[in-house]
């Protein structure tokens, strides 16, 4: 990478910096979700120990969200199906649109995700609780010719720019029994989980209130499937190292129940990862980590055998800031790049407002590959206890795809209703 895309990068990167340090509020609260175990903030449990603390704010202090009425008693009844049952459901609306400036193919477009998710704690409700994990979602295009998933593809992106506003109708993405141990300090699942729910996790991971580029998500190195049948687990060894491993199925589909690919073609995706933290409340704050993973050969689909090392790290600075560093390298080519490098600063307000900012350099496979930098850019406002709008802007430096353009730009915003 020349002299002369490090100068445009850190111009950039410097310029969202500036926006930051002009917003002064602390952070109120952890952003580790409210959850035992080791599920990260895009899970089940994560999200919905998210948006229970953003309904806990108080409704008097300067500036939180204000609180709908319209939805108060339904709260309440979900509060007490919970308190009566061990019953904790959560519905909600997420849609997103996108448009880029310069494109070989379509240039615009919009999707919506329906969901429909809760855990049934069936097993002693205490520290060594057993819970039932369910997740439906239907994924939509909204009037567009292409998902926000396939948009930065038309362009010439190497990753996705609109993860995970997919299309494929209905799917059961989750359905696993969830086991906790020493208060989650000892945890394992088994059924139809989602790799990424404890894959190379961070605080910023969760593409349904922070970053919409795949390379600040899950990491572009790693070949991780879709949602189908597994195993994993974790455990705290101390108050500061802990370890998480699991198999997956390789050839996951949310449409499918799995037992056929997962039983017969016994094709897997495994991963390990041993990380050192402040302590287990923080492990998503203050963490850094190495995760080891292997796919082998779906011979089906025609990808090779692949594997890879993925590195993150982050730092939750005075209460208030939370820079992250993530890199990764991996060979075979089942993954969408050989390696890469990426950082950012996430800031979160005391009215649970969060903004972010990222720069990532990729390489992806092939014999002469055009090295892409992503950058992003986005302010994730809660306007009251159920919805939130967040604004996006993606500027892309020598996408991988498009040789012919030097740079795209895509302008974005996400609506999410939560109830």
């Amino acid at each position: 990478m020349g002299a002369f895309w490090r100068l445009r990068i850190g111009a950039f990167a410097s310029a969202w910096v500036i926006v930051a340090a002009h917003c002064t509020s602390a952070f109120a609260q952890s952003s580790a979700p409210d959850s035992s175990g080791f599920q990260g903030p895009s899970s089940v449990e994560g999200e919905l120990g998210e948006e229970a603390a953003i309904r806990k704010q108080a409704p008097q202090a300067p500036g939180t969200p204000f609180k709908s009425r319209l939805f108060a008693p339904w709260f309440a009844f979900k509060e007490e199906l919970n308190q009566r049952t061990g019953l904790q459901a959560g519905f909600d609306y997420t849609a997103f649109g996108q448009h880029v400036s310069n494109s070989p193919g379509e240039r615009n477009a919009a999707g919506g995700i329906f969901r429909a998710f809760g855990t049934w704690t069936l097993l002693n409700r205490g520290t060594s609780s057993g819970a039932l994990i369910y997740k439906f979602e239907n994924r939509h295009r909204l009037g567009t010719e292409v998902s926000p998933l396939t948009l930065g593809f038309e362009a010439g992106s190497a990753v996705p720019t609109g993860v995970p506003f997919s299309d494929y109708d209905w799917g059961l993405t989750n359905l696993y029994w969830r086991q906790n141990f020493r208060s989650g300090r000892l945890n394992f699942i088994a059924g139809k989980i989602d790799a990424t729910d404890y894959l190379d996790v961070y605080a910023l991971i969760n593409p349904w209130t922070s970053f919409q580029n795949l390379a600040f998500s899950t990491n572009p190195t790693i070949a991780a499937p879709d949602q189908g049948l597994g195993v994993a687990g974790g455990a705290a060894l101390t108050d500061n190292v802990y370890v998480v491993a699991a198999i997956n199925d390789a050839n996951g589909l949310a449409r499918n129940a799995g037992f056929e690919t997962f039983f017969e073609r016994q094709e897997y995706f495994k991963s390990v990862e041993v990380g050192l933290t402040s302590s287990f409340e923080r492990r998503y704050l203050d963490n850094v980590h190495v995760t080891y993973w292997h796919a082998d050969e779906r011979t089906r689909q025609g990808v090779p055998e692949s594997w890879g090392l993925a590195f993150s790290a982050t730092q939750f600075i005075g209460d208030r800031w939370l820079p992250f560093l993530r890199a990764g390298y991996s060979e075979g080519g089942a993954a969408l790049y050989r390696q890469s490098i990426a950082g950012g600063l996430g800031i979160r307000f005391e009215n649970t407002d969060v903004l972010g900012i990222g720069v990532g350099w990729g390489q992806p496979f092939g014999p002469d590959p055009r090295e892409q930098v992503s950058t992003e850019m986005f302010y994730r406002w809660q306007v009251t206890d159920v919805f939130a709008l967040t604004p996006n802007l993606q500027v892309i430096f020598e996408p991988a795809n498009n040789p012919d353009k030097d740079t795209l730009a895509f302008i974005g915003a996400r609506g999410r209703a939560a109830f």
